[in-house]
């Protein structure tokens, strides 16, 4: 590993009441630095803990220089932590690494050395045993196969250069989707094993039916984010174009049967105001239609400022 790569980087933690392993976390990190001899930046992230994990964190860190702790007022999640922490540093090199302790920081020098090999994001597979295996399995194949990403797990331990975060956009709870985000925007992927460790203290914050549900809904937003915002017309015009087509059968329809049915020898009741109906249907069909059409056309040329604003300012970098 170049001498560089072991001294500009910073570990993001983030915690959310993790005070019980604290102690250890801080313990372990510091001694992993001393042991392969890594000379960069820890930035605990205390989300909003009730527990006083910063408290616990900066008694136990101690006076070491290599550690800070920032601290959230209200709990905002992972992905708000994780930027909070990028935004506090100008270290070329992020690692985001659990407070749990289930990865070790023994495996901090190993992420650094597959980073210096030139790729812009490393992301670890989990290996071990571990509660949410068949959902976390099912949900990373989901994400492979709508995405195309070539890593196979998209929510374990990362390690990622600094510019990757520039101009991408994390909503919260997308830092399960930093990868996806990153590598459609170009940014190269590679994946090694790194070991899952037995929880040590408290409990998982990501649990539960709800937390599944929550998971599926933000697939579906970054699965539209990523095929429509750059092409929103393949939305917006397609649908329109379709309610167009539909709105003319209809017409069709109710043209065949006002005038050409009854003169083929058929003469079927059709009560007064039958036909107001599918008239009604047809107006409302190509409304829509045209409309959702315009307003296609209008955000490609959103889409296009945007692009041409991103192309700016990347020529100012």
């Amino acid at each position: 590993m170049p001498a560089s790569a072991r001294s500009d980087f910073a570990v993001i933690v983030p915690a959310f009441n993790e005070a019980p392993v604290m102690h250890d976390l801080v313990r372990e990190l510091r001694a992993a630095f001393e042991r392969h001899g890594l000379d960069g930046d820890v930035i605990l992230v205390d989300d909003g803990s009730t527990d006083g994990t910063g408290d616990v964190a900066e008694k136990a860190a101690n006076g070491w220089s290599r550690f800070r702790v920032i601290r959230h007022r209200t709990n905002r999640g992972k992905t708000e932590a994780m930027v909070t922490a990028a935004d506090a540093t100008e270290r070329g090199t992020l690692v985001l690494f659990d407070a749990d302790l289930q990865h070790s920081p023994d495996d901090i020098p190993r992420f650094l050395d597959k980073l210096a090999e030139g790729w812009d994001i490393v992301a670890g597979r989990k290996v071990g045993s571990y509660d949410k295996r068949v959902v976390s399995s099912l949900y990373n194949r989901l994400s492979r196969t709508i995405f195309d990403v070539p890593v196979s797990d998209l929510n374990s331990m990362k390690a990622f250069r600094r510019t990757v975060l520039d101009g991408l956009l994390l909503r919260h709870d997308w830092h399960r989707f930093f990868v996806v985000l990153a590598h459609a925007r170009g940014a190269s992927v590679a994946e090694i094993d790194v070991e899952l460790h037995p929880r040590r203290a408290g409990e998982s914050k990501f649990r539960g039916p709800f937390r599944i549900l929550v998971g599926l809904v933000d697939l579906v937003s970054v699965w539209f984010l990523l095929l429509f915002s750059r092409k929103p017309l393949l939305l917006f015009g397609g649908t329109g174009l379709a309610l167009a087509a539909l709105g003319v059968l209809v017409a069709f329809v109710t043209i065949y049967l006002r005038f050409v049915h009854p003169m083929i020898g058929f003469d079927p009741y059709i009560p007064p105001m039958g036909y107001r109906p599918l008239l009604y249907l047809v107006m409302l069909l190509e409304t829509l239609g045209f409309l959702l059409l315009g307003f296609g056309l209008v955000s490609e040329q959103v889409a296009e400022v945007r692009d041409e604003l991103e192309a700016i300012r990347k020529q100012g970098r």
